[in-house]
């Protein structure tokens, strides 16, 4: 491909962009996975033959054993390597989770996998020495890692009931991570219901002191980055599970719309049978091709200069995705087009139209 530019991933898909048309970006290792499950499903397709076998398959079916249409392979993250064209991405299926490299020449590399939590969200280090990423466990709760450079040595450095995620490295000296971290909340049976606001939070690996950027119950603030002038950046949306005021008028608005409440959800459910059966959904979403939904204009891309923590600009509205390129430009999306606002103060240009993605990676 001529010049990619941006990197992004829709239905679990990744996508590279250049000066032509996108092209997707298939890893070996998951069409191995792939590639293996329809071997094993060939060999068993004697139990689902005639009707004896009809009637016993539901009973010794095992689950490596399904429909291979039935196998997800998604990739869950990307971001640019420390090597020209390079790309890094983590993948997962029903049963593990890893972490991939592939280079100019389209050569992938395996560098971490695991069964035990599913890996998302990493960056490499400026030096080249070591990823951070997030993983994410059993019971809802997630934490930073960092790992080597060759995947080695992976090393939980956050703990506790909380969901941290979206790690990237800080600009300048030291080891420092800046990122999202939400508090869990349980039942008295101890199971995940929920996540409080999500605040901005940085740790300093050398000392291991946490501090608050940003945080207001009233919104989460989401994908934190750090510009090279320390300039942070982070998406702002309204925390829908901020208390809110009771009133007569708010009352009366629950009454009325809870009949079409309640018509939207078994609509829902009817939605998730038909797909399950058929692969396709009864409602297609209309806010964009592939079923990415555009988010409210309320989703802003927010930054705010390392000298003015306090005092947040708001860069664009509807942000769904957004990256720091190499040059410092902001490259964000709304979930179907992708804008670039160059440092020069002049305004956003539009630089891919119809992409329907749902994370970005400027490359």
């Amino acid at each position: 491909m001529t010049n990619p530019f941006l990197a992004y991933i829709c239905q679990g898909q990744l996508y590279v962009q250049g000066d032509g048309d996108g092209q997707i970006l298939e890893s070996p290792f998951g069409r191995s996975l792939r590639d293996r499950a329809i071997q094993i499903y060939n060999r068993h397709t004697w139990k689902t033959q005639g009707r004896g076998g009809q009637a016993l398959s539901g009973a010794i079916r095992a689950p490596a054993e399904r429909d291979p249409g039935e196998f997800r392979i998604a990739i869950t993250s990307v971001a640019r390597g420390l090597n020209p064209g390079e790309l890094l991405y983590t993948l997962e299926t029903d049963e593990i989770s890893g972490v991939f490299a592939r280079d100019d020449a389209g050569i992938e590399q395996r560098l971490f996998h695991t069964a035990d939590f599913r890996v998302r969200h990493l960056d490499a280090h400026p030096d080249g020495g070591e990823f951070a990423v997030s993983i994410y466990h059993r019971d809802g709760s997630a934490n930073l890692a960092v790992l080597k450079a060759d995947g080695s040595d992976l090393t939980e450095v956050t703990d506790g009931e909380s969901v941290d995620e979206a790690p990237r490295w800080a600009p300048g000296p030291g080891r420092r991570l800046v990122f999202q971290s939400a508090g869990l909340a349980r039942d008295p049976r101890g199971r995940h219901i929920g996540c409080g606001p999500s605040s901005v939070q940085q740790l300093d690996l050398d000392t291991g002191e946490i501090s608050y950027l940003v945080q207001d119950d009233n919104f989460d603030f989401l994908c934190p980055r750090i510009a090279a002038d320390g300039t942070l950046y982070y998406i702002r949306r309204p925390n829908c599970r901020a208390p809110q005021s009771a009133t007569p008028l708010a009352a009366l608005e629950h009454t009325v719309l809870l009949p079409f409440r309640i018509m939207w959800v078994i609509g829902k459910l009817i939605d998730l049978f038909v797909e399950r059966h058929t692969g396709q959904p009864l409602f297609a979403a209309k806010d964009a091709p592939g079923g990415t939904v555009k988010p409210p204009s309320s989703w802003l891309l927010m930054c705010q200069a390392a000298q003015s923590a306090d005092k947040a600009e708001t860069v664009a509205d509807g942000v769904l995705s957004f990256d720091l390129a190499a040059d410092g430009s902001v490259v964000y999306s709304d979930g179907f087009d992708v804008y670039r606002k160059p440092v020069d103060g002049q305004p956003a240009a539009k630089i891919l139209a119809g992409a329907s993605l749902e994370l970005i990676a400027a490359l």
